[in-house]
């Protein structure tokens, strides 16, 4: 399951159609995810939809809005507050910090120092 979220975090993946594939209910689904991972599928889903926004923010080809719906959010409200939520800070101003944060850096390392921390973590950065 996590292997699936992980390759097709684009897609339209819900609890049910994961756990239509897996063969049993979303409810057992969600129990046995939280037990092995310590977190739900859905939580998982958007921390691995938020890791790929932050690499396509550090590019800066794309606006705010098209990376929401690249990485397969369909609100770009959610995506925001979720991303706020994981980073600390909003996408617009990642972007900013992350240009200057990551210049020179291999993309590979840059993922790795820059990986979004998990379920509500992060603290809000204090704003000049």
């Amino acid at each position: 399951m996590r292997d699936r979220m992980d390759r097709d975090f684009a897609e339209p993946l819900d609890v049910e159609a994961l756990a239509r594939a897996a063969g049993m209910s979303a409810g057992h689904l969600s129990r046995q995810f939280r037990q092995a991972h310590g977190e739900s599928p859905y939580s998982y889903l958007m921390t691995r939809r938020i890791e790929r926004g932050m690499a396509l923010l550090r590019l800066g080809r794309m606006s705010v809005t098209d990376i929401c719906f690249e990485v397969g959010c369909s609100s770009l409200g959610t995506f925001s507050t979720r991303f706020t939520e994981l980073v600390g800070v909003p996408p617009s101003v990642y972007r900013q910090q992350a240009a200057l944060a990551t210049v020179g850096l291999p993309a590979c390392v840059a993922k790795q120092v820059t990986r979004p921390v998990r379920n509500r973590e992060a603290r809000p950065v204090a704003r000049a």
